[in-house]
């Protein structure tokens, strides 16, 4: 039996359902008190799920509390889990880290002099797709991947997100920090850490509208690029082009491929759990499915509307999967696969595109990482209800 873990949750915005959820799915954490900024917004948050609200300060003092979940914005991310490293606490943020590199290495630093767990989202390459995909290429089905192409391209999350400003902010705004971390670590754990990038950025609309909330039909200005153009050439020599965008209205690419030297592959969406791997092998071949709803995490859990935007009526998503898997491996001082190492490489190809598409100039990625080791079966199982 697992030990469960007491988790306080700080930043009670719109992706708290997710986690919340996670409790049905997993059995080694609980979230049982919550604390925001905005009180109301704490104390709302409690009501609904029937915990406890406190104050910021009063959560990360709290003794009860092993783990601090992090969901406050981008820009607090790294404020709020040194706080809670600095309380003694394992911490375990949502995506990305921090906004830049060195707030990144301050905090992999200082949880390693602690020896205290930091962990990260996205955790959703631990899911049915990325992971089958990570199977079939650890099996050489196509060979050495020597191209790739990855593509998020979307209008902009004004559409559906009631406090859209901070995803267009000077600072932590842009696609790169907001989808980059789960295009990134998919691609680092299925080719191993990056070795250089160059880039190009455009600048779309200097204003847009927010679509839902109490603030629908508000304007505001659009203050950092909102598409990037990048290549990235990782350390086993694989080149892949990839593009991040808050411009485009729709397209029909698809979000990731690879081209090897024994065929090409299609890797599902990385922002998700489930979805179907597909496999060509020779000029003119149909493409072969490898489809994952039959594994643990890769099984559609959700049938009907969601208040998550980014979630079809039906589909995988079992987010809090790297929290519980975290948890797992403090109690059995083992390294968790959302660990700050992948997390602070990750960071690093993140503001290298950004300084590259800037300045015009190829960027050296400087941190590396360890490829995560396959999620198999006999862990998954141990942290499911």
């Amino acid at each position: 039996m697992n030990k469960v873990f007491k988790v306080g949750l700080i930043g009670c915005g719109h992706i708290v359902e997710t986690y919340f959820r996670a409790h049905k799915y997993f059995n080694n954490f609980k979230i049982i008190k919550c604390a925001d900024i905005k009180k109301e917004a704490a104390k709302k948050c409690a009501s609904k799920y029937r915990i406890k609200s406190l104050s910021v300060k009063e959560l990360l003092n709290d003794k009860e509390i092993d783990i601090i979940l992090n969901l406050t914005i981008p820009k607090a991310h790294y404020s709020v889990a040194k706080k809670a490293l600095l309380h003694n606490k394992h911490v375990y943020s949502e995506k990305p880290m921090a906004i830049n590199l060195d707030q990144g290495k301050e905090l992999f630093k200082l949880a390693k002099k602690k020896k205290l767990y930091i962990g990260n989202a996205p955790d959703t390459f631990l899911g049915g797709g990325n992971q089958k995909s990570k199977e079939l290429l650890e099996n050489n089905l196509i060979g050495k991947i020597n191209l790739g192409n990855a593509i998020f391209a979307f209008p902009g999350v004004q559409s559906y997100h009631p406090n859209p400003e901070p995803w267009f902010a000077k600072k932590e705004g842009g696609p790169v920090i907001d989808m980059g971390p789960y295009y990134l670590t998919a691609l680092v754990n299925l080719l191993g850490p990056a070795k250089e990038v160059t880039g190009s950025l455009m600048k779309g609309v200097k204003k847009r509208t927010i679509g839902i909330g109490p603030q629908k039909g508000k304007k505001f200005k659009v203050k950092c690029p909102t598409t990037y153009l990048s290549t990235i050439i990782f350390k086993n020599k694989s080149i892949i082009r990839l593009t991040l965008s808050f411009d485009v209205i729709a397209h029909q690419r698809n979000h990731i491929e690879f081209y090897g030297s024994k065929g090409s592959m299609i890797v599902p969406d990385p922002n998700m759990f489930g979805g179907s791997v597909y496999v060509c092998k020779k000029l003119g071949q149909t493409w072969k499915e490898y489809k994952t709803q039959k594994m643990p995490l890769g099984k559609i859990n959700i049938r009907g509307k969601s208040l998550r935007a980014n979630e079809s009526p039906i589909n995988a998503n079992y987010r809090g999967v790297g929290l519980a898997e975290m948890a797992y491996c403090i109690e059995n001082k083992k390294i968790h696969r959302c660990n700050g190492e992948l997390s602070l490489h990750v960071l690093d190809i993140i503001q290298s595109i950004m300084k590259a598409s800037k300045t015009g100039k190829k960027q050296k990625i400087n941190t590396t990482c360890k490829i995560p080791k396959k999620f198999t079966l006999s862990e998954i199982k141990k942290i499911l209800n």
